[in-house]
């Protein structure tokens, strides 16, 4: 046979291999790496779920939650503007229980008569306290993050140092032989980068809605305290009623005045 034509076959053979080779490659060997990625891939599975959740709870306990916050601090400022606190808080404390703002009011109202430097401390207090509540969970999603690519690549380690036991074994060399050892330690290596990056980016994003919705709640607490202001401002201007005579009231029977 011709030289040529000999090569000719031989690479006709050499891209029906590689191209045998690359259409193998599917979701279902995908999977199958996956199973057989060792028991790294389990505890990444379970931290991707983990991490799902916690997106999904954080996700719709935000959404919305700055619309309602300035709805309530429109409303209230409304009542305390007609120097109505009963009517205001009576709306801080039905709307405390899905509205973390709500719980600041309440808490700003049940002190009166105290410098504007206190009050401002107390809201800040219970201001932190909204915003750590809305920080549940952020840290185990940060945590998964960061711990992912480790623990993928301990998986990697591990699969390698298999591979190699297993060609130091059965007493032959070659790349052949540790070729598919390697290929499936370093299905943990990226199952660990997938679900880090995911997990990761969700974090960031959420970070930046916390900080979104305390921005608001700093200045829901401003237009709070100005409101306050104004009613004791308007309380110390209104006229003092006269008092009533001493002996006539206190003939009939009525309590002196404090």
């Amino acid at each position: 046979m011709d030289p040529t034509t000999i090569d000719a076959v031989g690479q006709a053979a050499v891209a029906t291999t590689a191209a045998t080779t690359t259409t193998t490659f599917d979701a279902a060997t995908l999977l199958r790496l996956l199973q057989q990625g060792g028991l790294t891939v389990y505890p990444l599975a379970l931290a991707s779920v983990v991490a799902l959740a916690i997106v999904i709870e954080r996700f719709f306990r935000f959404r919305g939650l700055e619309a309602q916050v300035r709805d309530l601090t429109r409303r209230v400022v409304d009542h305390l503007a007609k120097r109505d606190l009963a009517a205001a808080r009576a709306l801080c404390e039905a709307s405390s229980s899905k509205n973390p703002i709500g719980e600041v009011f309440v808490e700003g109202l049940r002190w009166q008569n105290i410098a504007l430097e206190d009050l401002d401390r107390v809201l800040a207090t219970s201001r932190q306290e909204a915003v750590s509540e809305l920080r549940r969970g952020l840290w185990i999603l940060g945590t998964i993050g960061s711990l992912s690519p480790f623990i993928g690549l301990f998986g990697t380690v591990v699969g390698i140092i298999r591979a190699f036991h297993e060609m130091a074994v059965q007493g032959s060399g070659g790349f052949a032989v540790v070729a598919a050892g390697i290929s499936e330690a370093l299905v943990a290596t990226g199952t660990g980068l997938a679900v880090a990056i995911v997990a990761l980016g969700f974090y960031n994003y959420l970070q930046v809605r916390v900080n979104g919705i305390a921005s608001t709640f700093a200045r829901s607490c401003e237009r709070f305290i100005q409101a306050l202001l104004y009613v004791e401002s308007s309380a110390a201007s209104s006229p003092t009623p006269p008092t009533p005579p001493v002996g006539s009231e206190a003939r009939r029977g009525h309590p002196l005045p404090a």
